[in-house]
């Protein structure tokens, strides 16, 4: 037991060492490929936490891509506040709003919850798309960005996509990681033992908002540009959704897996950008035949074995 966790813990040195020097070896291109990488497996943690790990299928995972990009935007242009602390105040909000409609939308549960949260998103992006404030559907140019560089966003983005999985990693192994897996296999029977479960799912669904909308506020520094039909598109929960599902639901190491994949054939299907939805639904079609839980989960199932992700007898 001991020696496995020795490689395990080599294993993972070796390869959070490659991603951290890698602006120091690698090209450009390659280096904003891990970027990308880094940004969507945060995200992709966070859907993961609120859908593999708690049942909550949520539709509107945009909704704080937008807030947070958004909080970056005004606040850096409009209160020339510094970018570093525009982002965490982006997170900031995130959380707020998502207490907000936490009451109303709480009340759902299962397809109502995926619809109910995919409707505020729709409502956000026409209220943004109308806004003067927000300047409409013409978007933010984050001017504030053109002074950072590549290198800053790219450890920012790699710190993120590290930190969600070790956050998901200490919080499955807690009283509310428990709480949200016994939430997720049997709501009624975890509520007959003692377990909150509008205390725990607040919790998850304000730990998600709050990295999405720091993530978001990161992806947007490297983006420069913010519009309404893009920040709150249902694109992202398509992404999300593709990144977890082919990796694998319910496991940490998926979105891991399936955020590579992701961000390697968005490279490969960029010349074919008018059909590059249909092509990513072919290939998640194709892999949910050959290993219906994922590429991860299939493995686990088929060699009874885990990374990181905890298993049950």
């Amino acid at each position: 037991m001991k020696s496995h966790q020795g490689w395990r813990l080599v294993l993972i040195a070796i390869l959070v060492g490659a991603l951290l020097s890698l602006p120091l070896w690698a090209s450009r291109y390659v280096v904003l490929i891990f970027l990308l990488f880094g940004l969507h497996l945060a995200m992709a943690q966070m859907w993961n936490l609120l859908a593999g790990y708690t049942g909550l299928i949520s539709l509107g995972q945009q909704i704080f891509i937008g807030l947070g990009g958004y909080s970056l935007a005004v606040l850096t242009v409009y209160y020339q506040l510094p970018i570093w602390l525009s982002i965490l105040i982006g997170g900031g909000v995130c959380v707020l709003f998502a207490v907000i409609i936490s009451f109303p939308i709480f009340r759902m549960s299962g397809v109502y919850f995926a619809i109910g949260s995919w409707i505020v998103a729709e409502s956000l992006m026409i209220w943004f798309s109308n806004w003067d404030y927000a300047k409409k559907g013409m978007g933010f140019f984050i001017k504030a960005a053109y002074g950072v560089s590549l290198n800053q966003i790219y450890y920012s983005a790699i710190l993120m996509g590290i930190g969600s999985v070790v956050l998901v990693f200490l919080l499955l192994r807690s009283k509310l990681g428990l709480s949200l897996m016994a939430m997720r296999d049997d709501e009624g029977a975890s509520e007959g033992i003692g377990i909150n479960a509008y205390r725990s799912k607040l919790a998850c669904f304000l730990i998600a908002a709050f990295v999405t909308g720091i993530t978001s506020g990161i992806l947007y520094l490297n983006q420069v540009f913010i519009q309404p039909y893009n920040a709150f598109g249902i694109e992202w929960t398509v992404r999300l959704c593709f990144i977890v599902i082919i990796g694998g639901i319910g496991t940490i190491e998926g979105p891991i897996i399936g955020a590579l994949i992701f961000v390697l054939l968005q490279q490969f299907f960029a010349e074919y950008a008018s059909i590059s939805l249909i092509l990513l639904g072919v290939v998640s079609v194709l892999v949910m035949l050959a290993m219906p839980k994922g590429i991860i989960g299939t493995v686990q199932d088929k060699l009874a074995f885990e990374f990181l992700s905890p298993r049950r007898s």
